[in-house]
């Protein structure tokens, strides 16, 4: 899953892929090195200027249609936590909806059930949208996480969701320290066994960097050591800025879980 941020202050591109042509080009260029998915987002994720719900469709949607014309065979994905926004991303071309905000809008699974499209379902903790954790605290991170985001896809497929539709994500950062990011990120077989496929979006985070006192631009070495370790715990989906390192460090984990149950490795 690569990302395309229509926004002027991401925290990871800092405004790169704001333009529509520079948006697109980008876009091009993933699909290119191997992203299978393309996830698009018209506003920042944390602290901000704020963004109302029609400019951040005019951010996204009449980008998701020109993407759906130029690559007809590609997920497209429309990052938001927004109903209203969600379903003009839908009716532009948009195949999955990322909410990263763990239901806050809880409309947000009936705009997927009614449009057919799919779900992501996610875990912050409580937290609304675009706000940061203080003093977060669980009696365990995990269990929280898996009894949040297994119930938030009971949810959405009792709405009319397709199971198959459906993916949870642990969210890592939203509503969590950097302790609790990482233990995700070791016990991340208790998320892939609930049978739910497991996206994980931790590119460049700020738990890599504060665990490796490594700046947003120094972080791609242990982007790629954590998307390795959730590879080989059984995540299904990557969400990541690199597309094509991601693809390589990927593959080479494909290639050693079939070395190691005898299919001999390509």
């Amino acid at each position: 899953m690569g990302v395309i941020n229509r926004t002027p202050d991401s925290f990871y591109d800092r405004g790169t892929t704001f333009a529509f042509d520079a948006a697109l080009r980008a876009a091009d260029t993933a699909v290119q090195r191997g992203a299978d998915i393309i996830d698009v987002g018209g506003v920042k994720a944390g602290y901000g200027e704020h963004v109302t719900a029609g400019e951040e469709a005019r951010r996204t949607v009449p980008f998701i249609a020109e993407l759906r014309a130029r690559h007809p065979d590609v997920v497209i994905s429309a990052d938001t936590w927004r109903a209203e926004v969600a379903s003009e991303c839908a009716e532009a071309g948009a195949d999955l909806i990322n909410d990263t905000w763990a239901g806050a809008d809880p409309d947000l699974a009936r705009v997927a059930a009614e449009y057919d499209v799919g779900l992501v379902c996610s875990h912050s903790g409580g937290l609304a949208p675009r706000t940061d954790p203080h003093r977060v605290a669980y009696t365990d991170v995990v269990a929280d996480v898996a009894a949040t985001v297994t119930g938030l896809a009971e949810r959405a497929v009792e709405l009319g969701v397709g199971a198959d539709r459906v993916v949870i994500d642990p969210t890592h950062d939203f509503g969590k320290n950097t302790y609790h990011s990482l233990e995700l990120t070791r016990r991340l077989a208790e998320l892939t066994a609930t049978g739910w496929p497991v996206l994980v979006a931790v590119s460049n985070k700020d738990f890599i960097g504060e665990t490796l006192d490594a700046a947003v631009t120094d972080r791609l070495a242990g982007t790629l050591a954590t998307l390795a370790v959730s590879a080989w715990e059984g995540a299904r989906v990557f969400r990541v800025h690199d597309v094509a390192a991601a693809r390589r460090a990927l593959d080479t984990v494909t290639r050693l879980g079939a070395t190691e149950t005898g299919n001999g490795g390509v």
